[in-house]
């Protein structure tokens, strides 16, 4: 599948492809997807992607974002392959703002803590570049490792406090919900600390070393009274 790098790096507008997922940290499993990065500067018209007929989708620059910006999802020879498209001019200016420690958090389907925005840093740091001249692969900043985490508790500690309510209510799930987002939450700190790069929510709670009961079982004797 690396012959796609190839075909995507001499579109107009591409700088760079790069590996990102599984694949690029050598982990991966014979139906594992393919992950690919694709980096541009100025315009990139998506319809060069539309006119190789994958099965799949194409969307326009933007469509999924303001941060995942979009992408292409296909199925080739019965592998998935997905392709994301990052604006390298966006892209720096997030990782010039996490030098200074600050950085943002959006919502993002599929994540319940969201997506903080020196995410994209971590990609360029975690992804295997494979074609175009050398991308910076960025350390967590200083900064950023003492900022994010007392910003990633206050979030932590907001949503603990609003779980709270939501047991006092009997409603376990609505607190369970929460809960998992507040330790999520208290995993992204953790992980900043460390100068760990946190691309998802996936496996994020392992490795920042966080078990706990489920409220269910936790707070049982409070539900009841």
């Amino acid at each position: 599948m690396l012959w796609l790098a190839e075909q995507l790096q001499a579109i107009p507008g591409v700088v760079a492809v790069t590996l990102g997922g599984s694949r690029a940290r050598g982990a991966e499993r014979p139906d594992s997807d393919w992950d690919f990065g694709l980096y541009y500067r100025g315009y990139f018209d998506a319809d060069h992607l539309r006119a190789w007929n994958n099965q799949g989708t194409v969307v326009d620059p933007g469509e999924w974002g303001r941060l995942m910006n979009g992408g292409a999802w296909w199925t080739l020879d019965g592998v998935k392959v997905d392709v994301l498209y990052r604006d390298l001019d966006v892209v720096q200016g997030w990782m010039a703002l996490a030098d200074q420690g600050r950085f943002e958090v959006d919502p993002l389907l599929g994540h319940l803590a969201g997506w903080p925005t020196y995410a994209l840093a971590g990609e360029l740091a975690l992804g295997r570049q494979l074609t175009g001249p050398p991308l910076p692969r960025p350390v967590v900043p200083p900064a950023l490792r003492e900022q994010a985490p007392p910003s990633w508790r206050w979030r932590a500690e907001f949503h603990r406090t609003y779980a709270d309510g939501h047991l006092s209510r009997g409603d376990l799930r609505a607190a369970e919900a929460v809960l998992t987002r507040a330790d999520l939450e208290e995993a992204h700190a953790r992980l900043a600390e460390r100068g760990e790069w946190v691309l998802n929510e996936k496996g994020m709670l392992a490795r920042a070393g966080l078990e706990r009961p489920t409220p269910s079982a936790a707070n049982a004797t409070t539900v009841e009274l």
